[in-house]
């Protein structure tokens, strides 16, 4: 029981560095990463084409919708978010 309990704990720690990572990532390096997951599983992606082509239309609609609402939301409050890498840290 003690070895789940570890595991748990260990689990919850490596998520929230996870997170913490993340938000210390600026859309640059963000969209870097993308790019390099991308070219790395377009061949797995181009085989299962046929069969996730449904679902990658509903996330990439998903996207598109929440792309729209940021972009009104930085309308209405004139603001946008920083890219600056040491915004992101300072907010921390």
């Amino acid at each position: 029981m003690q070895d789940l309990k570890s595991l748990r704990e260990g689990w919850e720690f490596a998520e929230q560095e996870e997170t913490r990572l993340l938000r210390r990532m600026t859309i640059q390096k963000s969209l870097r990463q993308w790019a390099m997951l991308q070219a790395a599983f377009e061949p797995q992606l181009r085989a299962t084409q046929a069969l996730f082509a449904e679902e990658r239309r509903q996330a990439l609609a998903e996207l598109q919708a929440r792309l729209r609402r940021l972009a009104e939301w930085q309308e209405r409050h004139g603001a946008t978010l920083p890219l600056d890498p040491d915004a992101t840290t300072a907010a921390e």
